[in-house]
């Protein structure tokens, strides 16, 4: 015989409770819904679901409430139950039987369902997402999508995946300043504990998620520090930052902090292109074709590289290894192995990732 339901409370900060005693195995079973949570309703109930399932609350074969019972309960209209267990259906979390009501279908939660959310496809983020996956292991599947810096195209994704993973890994960087209170509304939408930030932290986010990120602008004033004794050889610095390369300015404000504090003339320019050497003059650049650019002007000059003129490239790699070529940069593979053993320990904490200057003879 099928109990009467009954609430566990319904004050506005907390989350309102279902108890029934659908199944003797199940024992008091609670449906966490919160009325005044802003996640669609029907995606809290089938969040609700996954997350007991995962929990060993649920188990195969356990019943769950009717929709019927759930309608009246928390004052929902029967399509957004039906569209919850339609989702979870669809999914195979749950399976009904006609004249019976809806049953637990799968305990295969071992994997989690991971949505990795990046800004563009580089060699870097490469790096990042096999340290990611390599260290999940066979305890996730990791679909990936691709945001292109555009906030639109960002809620998109968000809006039709969202209740569909466990949880969702993003990386926050997009064009336009416009775009602020578009991205900040999306990532609102995500809970709080399914929400994992890589690269950039959000400080006004109302929730406390997960965030391995790099501070650009202090890691760029940093490193630059650790290498005073040899950039005191150098009166001038230029950093070569492509406006249209959707850089964050925080890079633009570490280096020109560096170069105020440490009196040195400074500018910051497009491209490589156009530049006419200076001696004594050390140049940051962001983009593989400046440094190409810059080393082939040295070449067919007169100066003499880590002596009259300096290089600096941002982020690592194994051609740079080879030729010599001083970079500051930030450890990407520690990001995404980082990133995937917090979030199994289902930690939400901030951890900032190491960035460092690897000394070469171009500086």
């Amino acid at each position: 015989m099928i109990a009467k339901p009954t609430y566990t409370g319904r004050s506005r900060n907390q989350t309102v409770g279902f108890v029934d005693t659908y199944n003797p195995s199940v024992g008091m079973y609670k449906l966490q819904f919160n009325p005044f949570d802003k996640t669609p309703k029907y995606k809290q109930i089938v969040q609700s679901v996954i997350t007991d399932i995962e929990r060993g609350v649920l188990k195969k074969g356990d019943q769950l409430p009717s929709i019927s019972e759930l309608s009246v309960e928390y004052y929902l209209a029967r399509d957004t139950v039906e569209k919850a267990y339609r989702e979870l259906r669809e999914r195979g979390y749950i399976t009904s039987v006609q004249g019976k009501g809806y049953y637990i279908q799968t305990n295969d939660t071992n994997k989690l369902k991971v949505l990795l959310i990046f800004n563009k496809l580089s060699s870097y983020k490469k790096l990042i997402y096999y340290a990611f996956i390599n260290a999940l292991g066979d305890r996730a599947t990791v679909d990936l999508q691709i945001h292109h810096y555009n906030a639109r195209h960002f809620k998109d994704i968000i809006e039709k995946n969202l209740g569909k993973y466990n949880y969702y890994v993003v990386m926050p960087h997009f064009t336009q300043e416009l775009d602020k209170a578009n991205y900040m509304d999306v990532l609102e939408m995500i809970p709080a504990n399914e929400l994992v930030l890589l690269d950039k932290d959000i400080p006004d986010l109302s929730g406390n998620c997960l965030s391995v990120f790099q501070n650009f602008e202090k890691d760029i004033f940093n490193a630059l520090e650790t290498a005073q004794d040899l950039l005191n050889r150098y009166k001038r610095m230029v950093l070569i930052l492509p406006s249209d390369g959707n850089y964050p300015d925080e890079i633009a404000r570490g280096f020109r902090s560096f170069c105020i504090v440490h009196d040195k003339q400074f500018a910051v320019k497009e491209n490589a292109m156009d530049e006419a050497l200076e001696a004594s003059t050390a140049y940051v650049t962001v983009e593989e074709t400046d440094l190409a650019e810059l080393v082939k002007k040295v070449r067919q000059s007169s100066f003499l590289l880590g002596r009259e003129i300096g290089l600096i490239s941002f982020n690592e790699t194994t051609l740079k290894d080879l030729l010599g070529i001083t970079v500051i940069t930030t450890d990407f593979e520690h990001m995404g192995r980082t990133a995937a053993t917090l979030l199994l320990d289902k930690q939400r904490v901030k951890v900032k990732n190491p960035f460092y200057m690897i000394r070469r003879g171009s500086l």
